[in-house]
């Protein structure tokens, strides 16, 4: 049996219920994104994951990548695999087709990728780097830098990268010292930068670096940083690749997963200076590189729930062949996915994996209506939707997947903690997650500022009343659904009243939203989660009214339920903790540790 195979049901499930193919369907330039070219892209793409990605997964994980005479060595395997993923076209799939891409809705990309990141996640960097670097060089560069470079990334002939940190600027970008200089109709870039994922490699024919520098006369601060596109390999007037740039990997990092995605130290200028090409204006360009952030939060999101997707495949494959002990009932050893404890933590990983998918491919959804609906008002509407739900998405789903990691592991036992099972791999690649493009913590920030104490509440005041709304539909006398109704009215109250509550006191508290903000990020996460699980219960319902006898949508049902017992009441918890306020935390000096 292959270590991974594409969950294709209950993606397309949630393409059609929870997210809402149909309402995505319907805006322009989207109309042949039906149900059955939906069905057709995920089965394709599911062979790739399971047929060519997946085996090099264990294999990149021992091999890693190592430098030589300035050249990335990845594992066997792999530039063959990004071959073929480049030619068939998968890079360009949501991409526009002025630049030879398909043209798809970003929910359909979603939903690909999360296929691409479960089945070999350190590999599915490489086009995940590529495709933000497409969205900014579309948002915000010259039509000349377009047409230069776009087509190619598009196709996944050249991949790209995003150059943010250095040795002493990490999550402070105000302490960037890479410079830029002024020359003619180019500059001329200087500097090291660390952490760069894919920054060297032989896969594609170029990389085309986006680095963040100074200009000499930029002001002090974030709002002296300008963005700059950095070619590995300079073009040529008709096109084609010309002569190296000024652009060198210095080293790899030697991690604790993601073996084998070089996560690389870069050196720009060692020659007299690397050439590069502004994007956007000079001194904006924290605001263009986060057009390119946006989208990668939203796709480690999406990594979060594809790892914790890899997770519960092989702890459900481990469980139903590891024979302990003598289960109730049975009168031989059986194997352990009898015992009440197993089944707990494989349905632990189910509800929380599959809250998280339709958590992820939902606000894809909103990002599609955001971008295509007809009216401003609309678009305004969505947008606002999107904006607030990107840090609960890459923060709830990565924190969950460790969570959802640590019980793959629990459930193998000791075999857990050897590496041959994989189970510690897995482990070991989620780490990352709630690390880069912004830790948890400041997917929390983002949050309790830009998110709620920007526009006093009213995006998540909208959320909420659309979550009250919903819970009116809900019956806690129904004999199936009703357990949800019962938890789901009183953690969608606590979360009310805490965000209330933090509103009005933000003013008071100058510490209070970072003290607070990821357990208020953990709780919406939580209370989101549970809506969607509940709408996709409902669904269930539906076909099973409809006279359907199949049983995955008498699984939907249970998971939901299983979510609303077992997971929603931490929202509560979470809730009191938030009210606790900042001063417990904050009350021990920092030269008294």
């Amino acid at each position: 049996m292959p270590e991974y195979i594409a969950p294709v049901r209950d993606m397309e499930f949630v393409i059609n219920e929870i997210a809402g193919l149909d309402a995505v369907a319907a805006l322009p330039g989207y109309e042949d994104a039906t149900g059955d070219m939906v069905q057709a892209i995920l089965e394709q793409a599911g062979k790739l994951a399971t047929d060519v990605f997946s085996p090099l997964n264990p294999v990149g994980d021992a091999a890693g990548t190592r430098v030589e005479n300035h050249v990335v060595i990845s594992p066997a395997g792999y530039a063959e695999a990004y071959r073929q993923f480049a030619d068939n076209g998968w890079q360009g799939l949501a991409k526009s087709p002025e630049y030879e891409g398909q043209g798809l809705p970003f929910l359909i990309h979603s939903a690909v990728a999360e296929m691409w990141y479960a089945s070999n996640m350190a590999f599915a960097l490489c086009p995940l780097l590529t495709s933000g670097a497409i969205e900014a060089i579309e948002a915000h560069a010259t039509e000349e830098l377009r047409d230069t470079y776009l087509p190619r990334l598009v196709s996944g002939e050249w991949s790209g990268t995003m150059n943010l940190t250095e040795p002493q600027a990490g999550t402070d970008l105000a302490a960037i010292k890479t410079r830029a200089e002024r020359d003619g109709e180019h500059y001329r870039i200087f500097g090291q930068k660390i952490y760069i994922t894919w920054g060297e490699h032989e896969l594609s024919d170029n990389i085309v670096h986006l680095v963040l520098a100074r200009l000499p006369d930029a002001p002090e601060g974030v709002k002296g940083i300008s963005l700059f596109l950095v070619p590995k390999y300079l073009v040529n007037a008709d096109g084609s690749r010309g002569e190296r740039n000024d652009v060198r990997v210095v080293s790899v990092e030697h991690k604790m997963g993601i073996h084998s995605s070089p996560t690389c130290v870069m050196s720009y200028g060692d020659e007299g200076g690397a050439i590069g090409y502004l994007v956007g204006e000079e001194h904006k360009g924290l605001a263009c590189m986060f057009t390119m952030m946006n989208n990668a939060r939203l796709e480690v999101g999406m990594q979060g729930v594809a790892i914790s997707e890899r997770a519960l495949q092989r702890a459900v494959a481990f469980a139903k062949e590891r024979v302990q002990g003598v289960a109730r009932g049975h009168s031989e050893r059986s194997a352990i996915i009898h015992h009440p404890d197993v089944r707990r933590m494989l349905m632990q990983m189910r509800a929380i994996t599959e809250a998280g998918r339709a958590l992820a491919y939902y606000a894809s959804a909103q990002t599609d209506l955001a971008e295509r609906s007809e009216s401003a008002e609309d678009r305004a509407q969505y947008q606002r939707r999107v904006d607030l739900l990107i840090p609960i998405v890459k923060g709830w789903c990565t924190e969950m997947a460790q969570e959802v990691t640590y019980l793959g592991v629990q459930v193998h036992g000791g075999m857990g903690f050897i590496e041959e099972t994989g189970a510690a791999q897995h482990s070991r690649d989620a780490r990352i997650l709630t690390i880069y493009e912004g830790t948890t913590g400041i997917q929390a920030l983002d949050l309790m500022g830009r998110k709620i104490l920007r526009d006093r509440g009213a995006a998540i005041g909208d959320l909420i009343a659309e979550l009250r709304a919903f819970a009116g539909e809900l019956d806690p006398d129904d004999d199936d659904l009703g357990a949800i109704a019962r938890r789901f009215a009183p953690a969608l109250e606590a979360f009310a009243e805490t965000t209330e509550w933090y509103l009005a006191q933000a003013a008071e508290d100058p510490d209070l939203g970072s003290a607070v903000g990821v357990d208020f990020m953990l709780l919406a996460g939580n209370v989101a989660g549970a809506w969607l699980l509940a709408r996709a219960a409902l669904a269930a319902r539906r076909h099973i009214d409809s006279g359907s006898g199949d049983p995955y949508y008498l699984h939907k049902i249970r998971t939901a339920v299983f979510f609303a017992e077992r997971i929603l009441p931490r929202a509560e918890a979470q809730a009191a903790m938030v009210r606790a306020g900042s001063a417990s935390t904050m009350a021990i000096g920092a030269d008294e540790f």
